[in-house]
């Protein structure tokens, strides 16, 4: 019997960053939210643990012991092993979470075909900050590394989304150390929508000074009718949100004619 799950793409719909910690992470405060596509993994029961990966991104991870999902594999007690195969759908070091997204899935494997022990959070938290939000792949607010985990007025399930990256790599590290360290306010409080619409992404100005085409990104998201233009995460994937889903439709046609060599995915937020 082979079990299948996706590892759904996550975005940030707003990100502020408040400080640094002394620790070498910061402190954050983020709105968590999930589209409805992104990476496949396909497992079955085997002696031993194996993970083989195959997509359009699946030469951009790591080797086969080193990489997230085999990670979240080792974190987990169980009786037996497990094979997974992994479509890479999603470009990597894009800010979408990818191979936290590809852990959630795993952990939702393993509860499928075991359950998760009581610890599993903290697990989580372990293999990395976007891991436990990952794992039930639902719209909440981050705090503390992004690992403390609130649920909120969630009014915004089934929103067109767009997706767009210009097939850049960049690296969270090196956006994180260019932020200016200016704290510009909490996380507003309100509906998802209300956070979205009054909230930032205090990244976005540090990751544009790495990586400039995000700027033309944003500014080609913004021509159509997207009610939230923003870059997701340490960028360089940003996103746009719609009231309909021609809209998004249109502005996908539109990108993917003037600019075929971007990567683009149109789904909805879970």
């Amino acid at each position: 019997m082979t079990l299948t799950e996706t590892a759904y793409a996550k975005i940030n719909l707003a990100l502020h960053v408040r400080r640094r910690r002394e620790d070498g992470y910061h402190e954050l405060e983020t709105l968590f939210a999930f589209v409805d596509a992104g990476d496949k993994l396909a497992a079955q029961t085997s002696e031993q643990d194996e993970v083989t990966t195959v997509g359009e991104f699946a030469g951009g991870i790591d080797g086969p012991f080193d990489n997230l999902v085999a990670k979240a594999l080792s974190a987990l007690p169980r009786p037996q092993g497990i094979k997974i195969t992994l479509e890479k759908n999603l470009p990597v070091a894009a800010g979408l979470g990818g191979g936290s997204a590809d852990a959630g899935a795993v952990f939702r494997l393993v509860e499928r075909l075991h359950g998760l022990p009581d610890d599993w959070q903290a697990r989580a938290a372990k293999l990395g900050a976007d891991v436990p939000c990952c794992v039930r792949s639902e719209t909440v607010i981050g705090r503390g590394t992004g690992t403390e985990l609130e649920p909120l007025d969630d009014n915004l399930k089934g929103t067109p989304v767009l997706l767009v990256n210009p097939r850049e790599p960049l690296s969270t590290g090196p956006v994180f150390k260019a932020w200016d360290q200016t704290d510009r306010g909490p996380l507003p409080q309100g509906t998802a929508r209300q956070i979205a619409l009054e909230g930032r992404n205090d990244l976005e100005t540090p990751a544009m000074g790495l990586c400039p085409k995000i700027a033309e990104v944003l500014s080609e998201l913004a021509k159509d009718h997207a009610w939230l233009t923003r870059m997701s995460g340490s960028g360089a994937t940003c996103f746009a949100l719609y009231e309909h889903e021609g809209a998004r439709d249109e502005a996908l046609a539109r990108l993917q004619q003037e600019r075929p060599g971007w990567w683009t995915l149109a789904g909805k937020l879970r």
